[in-house]
């Protein structure tokens, strides 16, 4: 169908002015800048809208004042203690049942892993809405994970729209990562560090610019829309010395040990809801049933816990009733996320973290008095046992330094943050976001980007015009078939189609001058066991192709029918997988193609 002359010149323009703006954002460093400021932007929006509508639902479930923290307000132990968790559970199992897609929701890390920065905005969107019923509600979950999927979804859309290259989009992706983060804490050093780490698995010097400036425009947003940012004051720390690095070591290495338990008993919880045949549905209920039950004895287990660290920060604890806070929120925060409800363990690890530190500081200063301020060890605890859990241990040196504005604990807390991350590395080997890919079957221990390798596959790489043999041919009569420099390798097929071997026709032809030539065709065959199938990637070609010490070998359908369906050559192989590397090399430099 013909468009009208007017329409047609709209439509030309439209496509011109779309491809305009690809070009610009493609080919242009000051192109992509202003794409990550727009994501920036976006993002200090969603974390604004998302935390206002989490307080929103404090205030009316709760009775606090807006903005207040509910871990930190004064809370009657009544029924609305155990209800509203509950109600939060069921709403959640509703939302979880709107999703009409299968699998599993992909985030930023996994995308950026896998598809090369591909999400979906609209499971993003679900996400939030999940986030809020667990936050909002009063479990015991923070609001980060709704913060970056989102950010990360709109930035993924952008990076699709406009059809940016595979780096181009994991690095916006970073962008919306970034911008949420530092509009979380009003952090952007932290926000940029938190992408580098743990989104984009890389620092370079392409990614810098962009991503340092979405995060701070995002603070910026932020801090217009939401007032004041989140601060702690830990009070005067005085000149450092090397004898504080001993106890910042040590505290490193307590908190690896319980940031570790603390994941896998979040994979318990969900365990041992199975196992007690517990309906899907019902899950989040009943978490949302124990969790009220723990806010009965303290409140403080409630919600993300800003409320929480303020007062155990800022006032003096016993060293038990620390101790049993910790018990309490590390129990709640992993019935909260084992039994279905959606949630970061960002600030919950924060909180954790503080706590031990605060615990922490009692015996030590009954062993080395005037050592270092308890609420010191509690910075550096929480950054510790952020490490511990989420990853990223210069993200969460540059958030102490951001949140307390003391530069001379950063050297503390970097050393606490890299012990941390060693022992969970040598005695654990994930976090938790890259300890539920494991769950799930997954392989990946990070956003480095793996997902290209999975995209070159064996049915990408192979050639479809295979010559093909029946088993039941003679040796003569395949000399006539297959004349010498006809080809290199035939493919011989059964009966039934299926593969049965590969020749070599120089080796056939070759034994014809032979005393005794071989007539029967099944005398040269080679590799009938050796297949490769189109799933596979390059590299586990490559890894077959040295077990079978062949130079190509034939690509059937399955191990069942074995119906050939192409050829894949040793050569070609490797170097495909070569220029890939190539590329991916110059993606992360900013190589001109």
């Amino acid at each position: 169908m013909l468009l009208p002359r007017k329409h047609h010149g709209l439509a030309v323009a439209a496509r011109g002015k779309l491809f305009r703006r690809r070009l610009f954002a493609r080919g242009n460093a000051i192109g992509f800048m202003v794409l990550a400021i727009a994501v920036g932007a976006i993002a200090g929006v969603v974390v604004s809208a998302i935390s206002l509508s989490s307080h929103a639902l404090h205030s009316l479930l709760y009775g606090v004042s807006f903005g207040s923290g509910l871990s930190g307000a004064d809370l009657g132990r009544g029924w609305p203690l155990l209800a509203v968790p509950v109600l939060g559970g069921l709403l959640t199992s509703l939302l979880l049942r709107m999703r009409r897609r299968t699998g599993g929701i992909v985030d930023p890390i996994e995308a950026n892993a896998l598809y090369g920065g591909r999400m979906s905005l609209t499971d993003s969107l679900l996400v939030s809405l999940q986030n809020l019923a667990s936050n909002g509600f009063g479990l015991s979950a923070g609001l980060e994970a709704a913060y970056t999927q989102v950010s990360s979804g709109v930035a993924s859309k952008f990076g699709i729209k406009l059809k940016l290259r595979r780096e181009d989009t994991r690095v916006l992706v970073g962008c919306g990562a970034a911008g949420a983060i530092a509009a979380a804490f009003s952090a952007p050093l932290t926000g940029a560090f938190y992408a580098f780490e743990l989104i984009i698995g890389t620092y370079s010097a392409v990614s810098l610019a962009p991503v340092v400036t979405a995060a701070i425009v995002a603070m910026l947003v932020s801090r217009t829309l939401s007032g004041e940012p989140f601060a702690i004051d830990v009070g005067p720390i005085g000149a450092i010395t090397a004898a504080d690095l001993l106890p910042a070591v040590l505290m490193g290495g307590v908190c690896a040990g319980l940031g570790v338990l603390v994941m896998i008993g979040v994979a318990r919880t969900e365990r041992l809801a199975v196992l007690a045949r517990i309906p899907g549905w019902a899950r989040p209920a009943v978490g949302g049933l124990l969790v009220g039950g723990l806010a009965l004895i303290s409140t403080q287990v409630l919600s993300a816990g800003h409320g929480a660290m303020h007062i155990n920060l800022e006032q003096d604890t016993a060293f038990l009733a620390l101790v049993g806070l910790f018990l309490l929120k590390a129990v709640a925060t992993a019935i909260t996320i084992g039994s279905g409800f959606r949630g970061g363990l960002f600030f919950a690890s924060l909180l954790l973290g503080a706590l031990v530190g605060k615990a922490l500081a009692v015996p030590m200063e009954a062993i080395i008095p005037g050592m270092l301020s308890s609420a010191a060890l509690a910075v550096i605890g929480m950054s510790a046992f952020g490490v511990a859990v989420i990853g990223g241990p210069l993200a969460m040196t540059f958030l102490t330094l951001e949140v307390t504005g003391e530069f001379p604990i950063a050297v503390l807390v970097l050393a606490a943050s890299i012990t941390s991350s060693l022992v969970v590395r040598q005695t654990f080997g994930y976090s938790f976001s890259t300890w539920r890919f494991h769950l799930r079957g997954e392989t990946i221990r990070g956003a480095h980007d793996v997902g290209w390798i999975r995209n070159l596959t064996v049915g990408r790489l192979m050639r479809r015009d295979v010559p093909t043999a029946d088993a039941g041919m003679s040796a003569d009569a395949f000399r006539r078939a297959f004349p010498l420099g006809s080809t290199q390798r035939v493919i011989v097929t059964d009966a039934d189609k299926a593969y049965a071997a590969m020749v070599m026709v120089p080796e056939i032809h070759a034994d014809a001058d032979s005393a005794e030539p071989r007539t029967d065709l099944a005398s040269f065959f080679h590799h009938q066991t050796d297949v490769l199938l189109p799933g596979m990637n390059a590299r586990q070609a490559a890894s077959l192709f040295e077990d079978s010490s062949s130079e190509a070998l034939a690509v059937v359908s399955d191990r069942i029918e074995r119906r050939v369906i192409g050829l894949l050559t040793e050569a070609h192989t490797l170097r495909r997988y070569s220029e890939e590397l190539d590329k991916q090399r110059r993606d992360i430099l900013g190589a001109a193609e």
